[in-house]
């Protein structure tokens, strides 16, 4: 449904405005920090010890806004001038200017007084909670993304069992950190030398939290919401019918692993909540991978991949079958640990690994899975609907920074002389002839989806984010152009585009869509691949600039919650809550196909990240991941069989020649 759409709710603005940017920049690891110390006064238990509280700016962060009617009305027809007609425009514009003096004017009113109602939220949050929890396609490939890890540095950490041992460790003391309010706050600085300071941090957490906020604003920082944070732990999505529920119990101490598609749980907290000794997690862990016992003939992990009302009925009947206690464990675990008996083969294989796997030893729902290769190759995939990617890449940054600066355990660390056999739990689930036949259809269903879906990717390796600032163009804007570019040669024509970015600048913000398809990247895809020879190249550039400056202003309205995609929608759910008949403007088609997100998008640079992926949104799309470095521009993109995803990767390739060629004062041809 909107796995691209969900997932690029973050990373977008990353790399962009860089409003996003984690305030803990990950520096360039060396070889000699391999030992863990504590002379950062962080101890075993915490990673840091924030001199500021971690939640002390989320009482004064700013509200949200509520788009003016006519504001979001007039972005909408722009966003649809590219992708219609004269014909199809001009009913489209008069449908839309109807519903602003209309039922419109009424919506936008009512929801203006919800929201004034509401101060402690958004006006987006509980609707696109309820979009999340409502649906019922499988959470795979429609919801769950991926984001992999990068190796670590040093070469003999990469083993399954160390690497293992290290993140779990790692992502454990994060949570502790969160959990005693000493994770340093997520903080974007415009001036650090003057906000990401000892001295500014020392002023600014004796200023109250109900004007901390203000505090920060006044030396040009800007804090983001962190309310979604609480739910990375101990927290799982549970399968109702038509509207699943989030489940989230701080009390449980134990991890899930599963390996083989068997399910084990052991404790990583002792009775007083604190880390156990690393050398005893490693033993567990050992132990686990030593387990001879062989895969089981129905692995209930392939349930969490069914359509939500399907599972709901088969869960139920796990509960009257006297399961309910293993799956509590499942549901309270810390988050899941998979552990793969596969080498991987390249990023191509990687990728479908880690976004969906054989379907058998993972458990989708929990809140997020660290995924590690025979091979030491490590993913997080996460279930999207307790939030956006800001928690997500936060964790994983500050997981890989510390397991490869601090590693608690190393080659030659030997695991704890412990008895793992009693202190590891193989959890056994009662079958029944009909729950062994949902999961025989559960692997059925898995195994058609999967199957259908194609990934590649592509790097240019002819220029980057150097050359581009030095043309004082957004690299952003030229990717997304390039993509345009590259859709236009293979299929002749322009398409609806997704590009998310968070508007975790404000309290409860969610996402706003960027419409990276315009007037502007039209009349440059026209004169680049239909018109060739009619222009010069300064004319060119001078397209390629237009393009660039119209994407960063849509960039900027995005992250300032002045689009106009959430607004209608929190309209069109305003309707039908109150039983509203749909008006016009939602049954126009123009609306439904700007909807139809052809193109799904989404950037990510992280020191800690190679690359993420997603499935296509719509069965006739791409799943577009890419990210833009110094020198070099990738993409890791998926399709169904509708499109043909290696043409495309050509096409774009094709495209950034071009737009490089002129860059360089040279003519295409």
């Amino acid at each position: 449904m909107m796995a691209g759409l969900l997932f690029t709710q973050y990373y977008s603005t990353l790399g962009k405005l860089k409003l996003l940017r984690n305030n803990t920049a990950l520096r360039v690891l060396t070889t000699t920090q391999r030992q863990h110390s504590t002379n950062d006064g962080a101890g075993i238990e915490y990673l840091h010890k924030s001199v500021v509280p971690t939640m002390h700016y989320q009482k004064s962060l700013p509200r949200l806004p509520v788009p003016k009617l006519e504001d979001t009305i007039q972005r909408y027809l722009a966003a649809q001038i590219p992708l219609l007609n004269d014909e199809q425009y001009s009913n489209t514009e008069k449908v839309a200017h109807d519903f602003q003096n209309g039922i419109g004017k009424q919506l936008h009113e009512e929801l203006v007084t919800l929201d004034k109602n509401n101060k402690q939220t958004s006006y987006i949050s509980a609707p696109w909670f309820d979009m999340y929890l409502s649906a019922r396609e499988s959470v795979v490939l429609n919801f769950n993304p991926f984001m992999s890890f990068n190796p670590d540095p040093k070469l003999e950490y990469n083993n399954q069992l160390l690497r293992a041992t290290n993140m779990v460790c790692s992502a454990v003391r994060f949570m502790k950190t969160l959990r005693a309010g000493l994770l340093e706050p997520e903080v974007f600085h415009l001036n650090p030398a003057k906000s990401d300071t000892d001295s500014f941090k020392k002023l600014i957490r004796w200023v109250p939290s109900s004007i901390s906020w203000f505090g920060a604003y006044m030396v040009n920082a800007y804090p983001l919401d962190m309310s979604q944070y609480f739910r990375l732990f101990n927290s799982t999505r549970i399968p109702k019918y038509n509207r699943d529920k989030l489940f989230t119990d701080e009390k449980g101490h134990h991890l899930l692993v599963i390996r083989r598609g068997n399910l084990y749980v052991f404790d990583a907290l002792d009775r007083d909540g604190n880390l156990i000794n690393p050398a005893e997690i490693q033993a567990h862990l050992k132990y686990i991978l030593a387990d001879p016992t062989p895969a089981p003939a129905f692995p209930l992990g392939v349930l969490t991949s069914e359509n939500r009302n399907t599972w709901a009925g088969l869960r139920q009947k796990l509960l009257d079958s006297g399961n309910g206690e293993a799956l509590n464990l499942v549901d309270t675990a810390l988050f899941c640990l998979c552990l793969d008996e596969e080498d991987m083969r390249d990023h191509i294989h990687i990728s479908h690994n880690m976004l969906h796997g054989d379907g058998c030893n993972r458990w989708y729902d929990k809140s997020f899975s660290i995924i590690l290769a025979k091979d030491g190759q490590a993913a997080i995939n996460f279930e999207h609907s307790w939030g956006d990617g800001v928690a997500v890449l936060r964790f994983q940054n500050e997981v890989f920074k510390d397991t490869t600066e601090k590693p608690l355990v190393g080659p030659g660390s030997p695991p704890a002389s412990v008895d793992s056999a009693s202190a590891v739990k193989q959890l056994e689930f009662k079958l029944n002839a009909e729950l062994e036949a949902g999961i025989s259809k559960a692997k059925e269903n898995f195994h058609a989806a999967v199957s259908k879906l194609t990934i590649d990717a592509m790097e240019f390796k002819k220029g980057g984010k150097v050359q581009l600032k030095k043309n004082k163009l957004s690299p952003d804007a030229i990717a997304q152009l390039a993509f345009q570019m590259g859709f236009l040669r293979q299929y002749g024509q322009t398409v609806a585009t997704y590009e998310s970015c968070s508007t975790a600048a404000f309290k409860h913000g969610r996402t706003e869509t960027i419409r990276p398809a315009s007037i502007h990247t039209k009349s440059c895809v026209k004169a680049f691949i239909q018109q060739p020879g009619q222009h010069t190249v300064e004319q060119l550039k001078g397209l390629l600039n237009e393009c660039s400056k119209y994407h960063s202003q849509l960039t900027k309205e995005a992250a300032m919650g002045q689009g106009f995609d959430r607004h209608l929608f929190a309209m069109r759910y305003l309707a039908n809550s109150k039983g509203i008949a749909l008006p016009s403007l939602y049954l126009d088609s123009a609306y439904a196909t700007i909807n139809h997100n052809i193109l799904s998008t989404s950037t990510l640079t992280s020191p800690a990240v190679s690359l993420g992926g997603f499935a296509p949104v719509v069965p006739d799309g791409f799943g577009v991941g890419y990210g833009v470095h110094d020198e070099w521009i990738g993409c890791n993109v998926s399709s169904y069989p509708s499109r043909n995803v290696h043409e495309f990767l050509k096409c774009v390739h094709k495209s950034l020649e071009d737009i490089f060629t002129v860059l360089d004062g040279k003519p295409i041809h």
